[in-house]
């Protein structure tokens, strides 16, 4: 064999080398106007089910580099469940020990995923002064860093490495496959580190584009009222560490039922099986459409996959529990 033959050829060595180079599909399906260009990436392929593969991986991978996270160190994080999975799977390959603190409300099925990757869970029951858990769950992280041996935290919600695995990763992938430009990216929010990173990616290429921020209603990101939220992985009940709000230029707010209705809409027109979030965005975009010029061409991405929501978003007996929508506008910021 030649000395410098690669001997995997193209082989990938192991599934985080399988994270990324998503496709992008066209939505003309759900939004057959011809005046509209929707265009959506489909995170959900990455093979821990997710785009939280890439920071995982991004993060883990360079703290390994520069020595910020030592070869025997002990992970910890909290999550509403997708970024979980991505770690646990991460943490697999390089022979990490890995906890993932959670809440009542992560998927019976994210949790079972993070237990047969081996990772050991906490899940807290205390909810914070907002309404949600996030608040609880860190404070729970920052006690097992006082017990657990060789801990690291990761951090998603202040690491600058969770913005940078998207634009060197999701945003320069989609910069590369779109041949025309794009006028209004849709996304949405809870570290903010997935819009941030794609926002500062995308206008390098596409000066003019308008961001759009995604949150749930209930969240308090951009400074909404707080209040009861059922989907796990989009809004926040504190304003994380990383979010610039001067990068966003609109903000729309979606309510969990309208959020149902996106995801079994895009089932139900594209054959696509997406998570909350991706509903979400869904609805937003249905929401502001009328409000943008013709012609447009407007770009998303869609988070995760939907057999991780069937004993929510998918199950109708949980669908009837949901509390009435309230009205939800679009908010200039």
């Amino acid at each position: 064999m030649p000395e410098n033959r690669n001997p995997y050829g193209s082989v990938k060595k192991s599934v985080l080398d399988c994270v990324g180079n998503t496709p992008l599909v066209s939505l003309d399906r759900l939004f057959p106007d011809p005046g509209f260009h929707v265009i959506a990436k489909l995170e959900l392929m990455n093979p821990g089910g997710s785009m939280k593969d890439r920071p995982a991986r991004f993060i883990i991978q360079q703290g390994l580099k520069n020595g910020t996270i030592p070869p025997d160190a002990h992970i910890i994080e909290s999550s509403s469940g997708n970024l979980g999975v991505a770690i646990a799977m991460t943490a697999k390959v390089y022979g990490l020990k890995f906890t993932c603190v959670v809440d009542p409300k992560t998927t019976k099925t994210n949790v079972n995923i993070l237990r047969q990757l081996g990772a050991n869970v906490e899940i807290v029951q205390e909810p914070d002064d907002q309404g949600g858990y996030l608040k609880t769950r860190i404070q729970r992280v920052k006690e097992l860093l006082h017990t657990i041996p060789d801990s690291f935290w990761i951090n998603q919600y202040a690491n600058d490495l969770n913005w940078q695995s998207h634009y060197y990763g999701t945003a320069k992938e989609m910069a590369e496959q779109l041949e025309e430009p794009v006028d209004v990216f849709f996304a949405p929010v809870s570290t903010s580190g997935s819009i941030l990173g794609c926002a500062r990616r995308l206008r390098e290429k596409f000066p003019h584009i308008r961001i759009v921020a995604v949150d749930a209603v209930g969240s308090v990101i951009f400074g909404g009222k707080p209040g009861k939220r059922e989907l796990p992985g989009i809004g926040s009940s504190r304003v994380p560490e990383l979010l610039n709000p001067d990068e966003i230029d609109d903000v729309v707010y979606v309510s969990d039922r309208e959020a149902v209705e996106g995801c079994r809409s895009l089932l139900g027109k594209e054959g696509i099986f997406a998570g909350g979030s991706s509903g979400s965005v869904v609805a937003a975009i249905r929401k502001t459409l009328p409000k943008l010029s013709h012609p447009c061409r407007v770009l998303t991405l869609f988070p995760d996959r939907g057999d991780r929501y069937l004993d929510m978003v998918y199950d109708d007996e949980w669908v009837a529990g949901l509390e009435s929508d309230v009205t939800n506008q679009l908010i200039v910021t």
